[in-house]
């Protein structure tokens, strides 16, 4: 039998050979099953593109919420200003009108929120201001499914969500923002 010497017993080398294509394999694997989240921005359908003028429709005013911001992000809600955080106490009791007060809407089905901007305004102003409303609709939505189905509206069947908006429709209309500064 032949004498193994010190040296050949001492050596503790781990052959690497193949661990930069393991490397290369993992790195391949976690590249495409990771997904990158994507910013989805406000979501909001767009009316088709049409070359004909819009026809002139005839509302109340009284039916109409109108809510300015301006360059200075100043919030004017019906010529008054108002904090943002009190803007969807008051979107909700303007469209719903518990009082009967004769310069809210009529009904919910008249109620129109007009939105308005000034190109000054700030983005995250514009967002503030939009996610208030919003969640007004929202509570609203919630409401009338409690009422109608006794669940929330998010949990409702297509029919029954189109049953809600019959009775609240999101009535919700932006204008051309206004130059820099002008209101």
């Amino acid at each position: 039998m032949a004498k193994k010497s010190v040296k050949d017993r001492m050596s503790n080398e781990v052959n690497a050979g193949s661990m930069a294509d393991i490397a290369f394999l993992l790195l391949i694997f976690f590249l495409v099953t990771t997904t990158i989240a994507e910013d989805k921005g406000v979501l909001v359908r767009l009316p088709p593109w049409s070359e004909e003028p819009p026809e002139v429709l005839k509302f109340k005013t009284r039916n109409v919420y109108s809510i300015l911001v301006n360059a200075n992000n100043d919030l004017l809600v019906r010529n008054e200003p108002m904090k943002i955080e009190d803007l969807k106490e008051g979107v909700v009791e303007f469209i719903l009108n518990p009082n009967r007060r004769e310069d809210y809407s009529e009904t919910p089905n008249d109620a129109i929120v007009s939105l308005k901007n000034d190109r000054g305004t700030k983005y995250e102003t514009y967002l503030a201001v939009y996610n208030e409303v919003k969640a007004a609709y929202n509570e609203l939505f919630d409401g009338e499914a409690q009422k109608q189905f006794g669940k929330d509206y998010e949990f409702l069947t297509t029919p029954q969500k189109k049953s809600v908006r019959e009775v609240i429709p999101m009535k919700l209309s932006e204008a051309e923002p206004s130059s820099f500064g002008e209101e």
